[in-house]
């Protein structure tokens, strides 16, 4: 029975548990530094220094999961900014993400670094070595990856059948940025409405508690004193808590689904990697190397749906496209809240602010790590906390290219 409403629901979305990436291998060429596997991207090194490499996802349209044969890697920032060290053997790396490591090669030879399509369909591959001219084997593409019921947001717990189909228009509801200063839940309810500070400890919320929060004492938590170690995909492959049910809102025409659970997914590996035996960091593994300069909790909460219909290739907000909103996403200069990113989807998204940094809540309290990109991946529930400090209009969307083309598109305004 399950598996035969696994099948009906893909059926109902008109998708396959193959559909990783709108475009493939088949289309694209990956490159390293400009240059196709075939020209050998070298970078040089002298047996046992250490050495910095800067990877930076720069395509349109393609998650890479990186790796080194032979040789750890010591993650020591994100999108520009230090975390504390923790060592892995792969990441996954989505589009607009960066990521710097430090490895120390110490034989005499070459290393293949080895960027392969989170689809399995291509790759990019360069060498560290030596000397120039030296090339090391290049890794045999793994099987292609298949989604699975918690990229569906089913339901284990038999509160539904599956992902909900969006059917109905629900424009008269209202598709904004959902505010939820005045909710006493923090999950509950839609309705847009004047934004005023909340006294969350009136409302039987603790200020400082944050309720995604898994770590107790970790504000005062002292950094690392050396290098922490990522774990294998295996230990992170089950599915994350569930934090949230969809209510009935399925945001109309321009979505095709919703997740009707919604999960944390920060310490799961990224699509593909979660049966592999080597480590393989998550998001849960980054801690901030100092705590949050804004200790402040928030005073409210936005909650926005990543919303879209693969067989109409439309994407967008709340299922409203850019051209369909009227006016701004406001942040209120000064402001401490809450920005609540909830992927209705099938795929992942890389959502990507301008002007300002998140603080990505992955259980690590006062040191959630900075990144100015976050993937969000299908039927998750991410929570980011966001001080307005930089004045002005910025661009808020998808970093895949033909997403925010197609609408995936809004505008923060800090006033």
């Amino acid at each position: 029975q399950g598996q035969w409403r696994q099948w009906l629901a893909w059926q109902q979305m008109r998708m396959s548990p193959t559909d990783i990436a709108d475009v493939t291998g088949h289309t694209y060429t990956y490159l390293m530094n400009g240059q196709h596997p075939a020209g050998n991207w070298t970078g040089l090194f002298r047996p046992g220094e250490r050495v910095r490499l800067r990877f930076i996802n720069a395509s349109a349209m393609t998650y890479f999961n990186l790796r080194i044969p032979g040789l750890p890697m010591t993650v020591v920032q994100a999108d520009g900014q230090d975390v504390q060290p923790v060592e892995t053997d792969e990441l996954q790396i989505a589009v607009a993400e960066t990521y710097d490591v430090i490895v120390t090669p110490l034989e005499d030879r070459a290393y293949t670094v080895f960027a392969e399509s989170m689809d399995r369909s291509g790759y990019a591959a360069g060498t560290l070595a030596p000397r120039l001219g030296m090339a090391a084997a290049v890794p045999a593409l793994r099987q292609r990856p298949l989604r699975t019921m918690a990229d569906m947001g089913m339901d284990h717990a038999g509160h539904g059948a599956g992902a909900a189909t969006a059917g109905m228009d629900h424009a008269a509801m209202g598709h904004g940025a959902r505010d939820h200063s005045r909710a006493a839940d923090p999950h509950a309810g839609h309705a847009m409405g004047a934004v005023a500070p909340v006294d969350h400890a009136a409302m039987g919320h603790a200020p400082a508690a944050d309720p995604h929060a898994g770590h107790p004492g970790m504000d005062r938590m002292p950094p690392a004193p050396g290098p922490r170690s990522a774990r294998t995909g295996i230990e992170r492959a089950a599915p994350g808590p569930v934090l949230a049910r969809h209510d009935g809102d399925t945001h109309g025409v321009g979505n095709q689904a919703v997740a009707m659970v919604q999960r944390d997914r920060t310490a799961e590996p990224g699509t593909g990697l979660g049966e592999v035996e080597h480590r393989v960091l998550v998001y849960a593994d980054l801690l901030a190397r100092t705590p949050a300069r804004d200790a402040r909790p928030p005073m409210r909460e936005l909650e926005l749906h990543l919303t879209g219909h693969m067989a109409r290739y439309m994407w967008s907000f709340d299922g409203q496209k850019f051209s369909e909103v009227h006016g701004p996403i406001v942040f209120h200069y000064g402001e401490r809240l809450r920005l609540v990113l909830v992927n209705d989807t099938m795929m992942e998204h890389p959502i990507h602010l301008h002007g300002m940094f998140f603080e990505l809540d992955n259980g690590a309290g006062a040191f959630r790590p900075r990144k100015h990109t976050v993937s969000v991946k299908p039927a998750e529930r991410l929570t980011l906390l966001v001080t307005a400090d930089e004045p002005g209009r910025w661009a808020f969307h998808c970093h895949l290219l033909y997403h925010m083309h197609m609408g995936m598109f809004r505008v923060v305004e800090v006033a």
